[in-house]
């Protein structure tokens, strides 16, 4: 049986690709490198493993909340309760989240996604009739990736396709829409960093383009919110992820009507944002003829994944002045950031490019986007094209007997965010930087994850240098979590203790919203204090920080 468990943990985890880097490495810094290759490991010594959902029956008997938890490639539906003081989780559905090619546009397959949720909740109204004797479904919330948005028409239906942030057309269009609306003034109004993704750009490119959403859309509703509203029947925007947009002042936590004014924007699209925690109404009828959930209230929790991901953050404290402490929440993205608690849009903060989203209770996340193991993942993808990909362990131990430093590559290279070919890319990097040009592969998965830590190290300075506090703690969540060799190497990178885990971060930060938002749990240092006692951590701590020096000084021109 516990073979059978640790099957289930190791291929669950293989197919995340949203937030799971799906390679694996052994929980502890003194185990050798062939522990990489067997994921049976994971369980024993830090038992890393137990962050993840049980893959036995968990018998629950009192509430159950239902977290939807929607990665940019993968989704589950996890069962969250508390057992004897502390909370556990069971896995009740799992599917990919894969785009969709039309002609030349990339889509969102929200339709299927809206099928695989369903599927879910229903096995988990199934469980709760036959295995969870005594249980009861309290809620059920939906957290998904940011930027992402959909339109509702006036017959309460979704007006034209939803487009991935990664579509050729929003290429280029950080720069532009600053031609039509001061990049000084956008900045002041929301805070938030320059990127072709955000939503801003997005609406700004279907503008654009003439898309007839325009003629026909009555609301504006982010991911979560678009699948909130299917499931009970309301519009609503839940402030989190609003804070996306590059829309939403984050002072005043309201739509900034100068910058709708300026791009020439519906201010009618955009209804007050919800904070998290509030109760939107129960699941539609409709709905819950098909999965069972009768009279279940839909709660938010912070539908920013992020957002979700630093609630489960086990720290100490919440939203300092003078934080101690930052976060990255590691998958195909990485963000970096920490939990203050008020925005900063000062002039420095434009300078270095960092964003202020929205937190829980009013708190502010000031932090950066980094490209994160988005590269590494499409290594092997391009491996696997050629008909010769190694397995994510194999990955791992070539690049841990690799030669340290022998390439550099910064994962916010504007040629790596989508190229056709990843390896090719990289290698064009290479040349271009004046660096030897990789033809050994573990050159390649070390530089991927180098380039992660000396990423970070840069971060970590700047986070600082705008909080002007000493952080001491980096503490990792999610699926980069998993893996040893870059925990130690952002330990060694930036000269701070690393503590990793939980992996389920963001689904375990939804949960804890909802039992807020019901009033089993009362505050954010309530549910920290559930994590810590939930589940185990495991800590790096720096070594020969002096060897990362001359490397981080040569990355840093990378950025001049």
């Amino acid at each position: 049986m516990a073979i059978v468990a640790e099957c289930r943990r190791f291929f669950a985890a293989f197919f995340d690709f949203a937030r799971d880097p799906t390679f694996f490495s052994a929980p502890s810094n003194s185990l050798p490198v062939q522990a990489f290759l067997c994921p049976f490991k994971l369980s024993q010594g830090a038992n890393m493993s137990a962050a993840e959902p049980s893959s036995s029956e968990v018998q629950f008997s009192g509430p159950v909340h239902l977290a939807v938890d929607l990665g940019a490639s993968s989704g589950r539906v996890i069962a969250g309760g508390v057992n004897d003081g502390r909370l556990e989780l069971v896995e009740t559905g799992r599917f990919v989240n894969r785009p969709l090619k039309v002609q030349d546009a990339m889509l969102w397959n929200h339709l299927q996604l809206w099928q695989d949720i369903q599927d879910g909740l229903r096995d988990a109204s199934l469980r709760a009739q036959s295995s969870w004797s005594g249980a009861n479904i309290a809620s059920v919330g939906v957290d998904t990736w940011g930027v992402s948005f959909g339109f509702v028409d006036r017959h309460d239906q979704i007006a034209g396709p939803v487009w991935h942030y990664r579509d050729a057309r929003h290429r280029g269009m950080a720069e532009k829409i600053c031609e039509i609306v001061p990049k000084e003034t956008i900045f002041q109004e929301t805070g938030m960093q320059f990127m072709d993704i955000n939503s801003l750009c997005q609406l700004i490119a279907a503008k654009q383009n003439e898309d007839s959403v325009f003629e026909t859309a009555e609301s504006f509703l982010m991911m979560g919110d678009l699948f909130h509203w299917l499931l009970s029947g309301e519009r609503s925007v839940e402030a989190s992820n609003a804070s996306t947009t590059q829309l939403l002042n984050p002072a005043t936590q309201s739509w900034s009507t100068k910058l709708l004014d300026g791009f020439g924007l519906p201010p009618s699209w955009f209804a007050e944002p919800s904070p998290a925690g509030t109760t939107i109404g129960n699941v539609q009828p409709s709905v819950a003829m098909d999965t069972g959930l009768h009279d279940v209230p839909v709660i938010l929790p912070a539908t920013h994944d992020t957002a979700s991901a630093v609630l489960a953050v086990p720290a100490e404290g919440f939203a300092p002045a003078s934080p101690d402490w930052c976060y990255i929440s590691s998958g195909t993205w990485s963000l970096m950031g920490v939990e203050i608690p008020q925005p900063n849009v000062s002039p420095l903060c434009a300078e270095l490019n960092f964003t202020n989203e929205g937190g829980v209770r009013g708190s502010t996340r000031l932090l950066q986007n980094i490209g994160g193991l988005w590269i590494y993942q499409q290594i092997r993808a391009a491996l696997d094209r050629q008909g010769n990909a190694p397995s994510w362990a194999e990955m791992t131990q070539a690049a841990a007997g690799a030669e340290p430093f022998a390439l550099l590559v910064n994962p916010d290279d504007p040629a790596l965010v989508a190229p056709d070919n990843m390896i090719d890319a990289i290698c064009g990097l290479a040349g271009r930087t004046g660096q030897r040009v990789p033809t050994d592969n573990g050159v390649l998965f070390r530089g991927a994850l180098e380039g992660l830590a000396l990423r970070y190290r840069m971060c970590l300075q700047h986070l600082e240098a705008l909080t002007e506090s000493h952080i001491k703690t980096i503490h990792i969540v999610g699926g980069g979590s998993l893996n040893a060799l870059l925990c130690q190497m952002t330990a060694d990178a930036c000269g701070r203790r690393v503590v990793a885990g939980p992996v389920e971060a963001t689904a375990i930060g939804n949960i804890l919203m909802q039992m807020i938002g019901s009033g089993s749990l009362h505050s954010i240092d309530e549910a920290r204090q559930l994590v810590r006692h939930s589940f185990p951590t495991q800590t790096y701590e720096p070594q020969q920080t002096d060897r990362w020096d001359e490397p981080a000084a040569k990355f840093a021109t990378f950025f001049e």
